[in-house]
């Protein structure tokens, strides 16, 4: 009996140690309304669910169905970059996706990886390819990463970029200091309600409802964002993870919005996912809110994260719209590697 209790001491301590380990460097700056001097806040103190939550989802889960299919066809067309006034959107997975325009080229929240997970062998284990191989991609610009969550800053895959283009990061507060220690390069660091030109063209930092940490001793020590590109087609919102809230309204309000990505998946169970992820008919209400012409959703078939099915946030996507009277082609989903031009 001795032996066991040593036993799951030792695995306690490795676990604790090792989460520490995982810990992302802590943001040290001015207080601020939504940062306390420790911890960011979100906007209207919506606070993600605790480890008591966590421990009751987790020994109640009912997940949907996912299946790999990690042999559907490229469909990819590569396009090195187009005119100012033009906008050219490439579905990648999950919530990376390529941006090109004023001939610049932009990457969202960009992951290559089979899994998003600090470790190789255990975590989120992808179920659909990527929509362009690595080595297709056109010339990287700029990288806008939106959080530190592993499905969302991909160290393995910034490292790639960072070796293949040197593309400028843009992130938001006290994520810096990771890619400055984990890859190097050019990074900028941005508040919510930042606008800073980068490469010439104005991005702004715009609030989201979530959360950060990549281990246990880092929770909501870095900030969480949007970004809008401000750009002569039209301002571009990539909304990042979030959960639902009326701080849209003031983002549309500043930029409104002539094309917007909203998140769509890792939506159930809702008591526990939505305060830090929309469900498509928030993401729907969002697109109403925002008065987007039109809306791309993200987030979604890539990776098991919740208790969604693979295919449930596009069923449920058809519900909302149907529901809230939205024309399919104002809000819409792309396939993997799928380009629209406007």
């Amino acid at each position: 009996m001795i032996w066991i209790f040593g036993i799951l001491i030792i695995f306690i301590a490795l676990a604790t140690s090792t989460g520490f380990w995982m810990s992302a460097p802590k943001y040290n700056g001015p207080e601020s309304d939504h940062f306390n001097g420790k911890k960011f806040i979100n906007p209207g103190n919506v606070e993600a669910k605790g480890f008591k939550e966590v421990l009751k989802w987790s020994l109640n889960r009912e997940p949907g169905a996912w299946e790999p299919n990690l042999d559907a066809p490229y469909i990819y067309e590569k396009t090195n970059s187009v005119e100012k006034d033009k906008m050219a959107l490439t579905f990648v997975n999950h919530s990376t996706f390529l941006i090109q325009t004023a001939s610049l080229n932009i990457l969202t929240d960009p992951v290559w990886s089979e899994r998003t997970s600090p470790v190789s062998f255990a975590g989120p284990k992808r179920m659909r390819p990527p929509g362009i191989r690595f080595e297709d991609l056109p010339d990287i610009d700029i990288v806008l990463i939106s959080h530190n969550h592993y499905d969302h800053l991909d160290v393995n895959t910034l490292k790639r970029l960072q070796e293949t283009f040197a593309p400028t990061f843009v992130a938001p507060l006290g994520v810096k200091a990771q890619i400055d220690q984990e890859i190097g390069g050019e990074c900028i660091e941005m508040d919510w309600w930042d606008e800073i030109p980068v490469k010439d063209l104005p991005i702004a930092c715009v609030p989201a409802q979530h959360f950060s940490g990549r281990g246990i001793s880092d929770r909501d020590a870095t900030l969480w964002a949007g970004y809008v590109i401000v750009s002569d087609w039209g301002n571009v919102y990539f909304a990042g993870d979030t959960g639902y809230g009326n701080f849209f309204k003031e983002i549309a309000r500043q930029y409104p919005p002539k094309l917007s990505l909203l998140p769509i998946g890792a939506y159930l169970p809702k008591w526990f996912m939505s305060p830090i992820h929309t469900s498509p008919e928030d993401a729907v209400q969002i697109h109403l809110d925002m008065e987007s012409p039109k809306s791309i959703g993200i987030h979604y078939g890539t990776f098991p994260l919740a208790d969604d099915g693979q295919h449930e946030p596009i069923h449920d996507l058809k519900s909302a719209r149907a529901k809230h009277g939205v024309p399919e082609d104002a809000f819409m989903v792309l396939k993997e590697g799928e380009t629209t031009y406007f």
